[in-house]
């Protein structure tokens, strides 16, 4: 072999080396949302995070599934759409070895009412709304005991239900309806309880027109998530801090102006 072939092979291996190098530099990290709010989030802290040299590339889903399936499976790896709970009941139903790590919005649910102002005006008989699902039910009286109106069995948890409650010194009434038909529902009731989506639906803006709302140390705060292996890569903190920033903070604040809230 001659001395040409030898320097040849020797840039050849060097370019290599540096297009590898200058490959790892660009890695665009995947980051799977559900579309809406945490979507609108997302693409704000791409620009931030692109101050700083590091790309990612917002991907939108319409369901509450296949984020963490694909972030399970490497297809992401990140996503920001669920809250604690939820991601918990993934991980022990489906298996997943994934993880939060760190807080992000909460899309708060109110309790809402067009016949009382306060809670101190409700009286015996009168009703009061709850989604009827397990999980936004037992949101929902979580809610109303913060608002000191129940007491529930500690033992319940965050899946508490109507028979859960063990004081109702206001003798109030619980009836269960379809969360999407609480918001039309309020007149007919003495109060609702109704998650965000639907709130903003009916024009209601939960930080103004709830006579209670979920706050940022909610249970029920949204989080970012990322497999188990990943949790202490830099890249994943580097994700964590551009959205858990001011300017985030402010976009979030000036944007949903309290439909929305930051968690952090």
């Amino acid at each position: 072999m001659t001395l040409l072939h030898v320097l040849r092979g020797a840039v050849i291996a060097a370019i290599g080396i540096v297009m590898s190098a200058a490959g790892a530099e660009a890695k665009t990290y995947k980051v799977g949302v559900t579309q809406g709010p945490h979507e609108q989030v997302a693409e704000f802290v791409k620009g931030e995070l692109a101050k700083k040299g590091i790309a990612i590339d917002v991907i939108g889903f319409s369901d509450y599934v296949l984020p963490n399936q694909a972030l399970n499976d490497g297809d992401l790896d990140i996503n920001s759409f669920q809250h604690q709970p939820y991601l918990d009941n993934q991980v022990r139903d489906r298996g997943y070895k994934l993880v939060s790590i760190g807080k992000s919005i909460v899309l708060p649910m109110g309790i809402y009412s067009n016949k009382v102002k306060s809670f101190a005006d409700l009286k015996a008989g009168d009703t009061i709304g709850l989604p009827n699902d397990p999980t936004n039910g037992g949101r929902a009286l979580l809610l109303i005991e913060r608002a000191g109106l129940i007491a529930l069995n500690p033992k319940a948890g965050l899946r508490a239900g109507i028979p859960d409650i063990v004081k109702n010194p206001k003798g109030l009434k619980f009836v269960e309806l379809d969360a999407a038909q609480l918001p039309r529902a309020i007149p007919d009731l003495t109060a609702a309880a109704v998650n965000t989506n639907y709130a903003i639906q009916a024009g209601l803006v939960p930080t103004k027109d709830a006579l209670i709302v979920e706050d940022a140390n909610s249970p029920y705060a949204n989080v970012i998530a990322v497999k188990a292996s990943n949790q202490n890569a830099s890249w994943a903190k580097d994700f964590v801090a551009a959205y858990q920033s001011a300017p985030v903070r402010d976009f979030i604040l000036k944007t949903f102006k309290g439909s929305i809230v930051p968690a952090f």
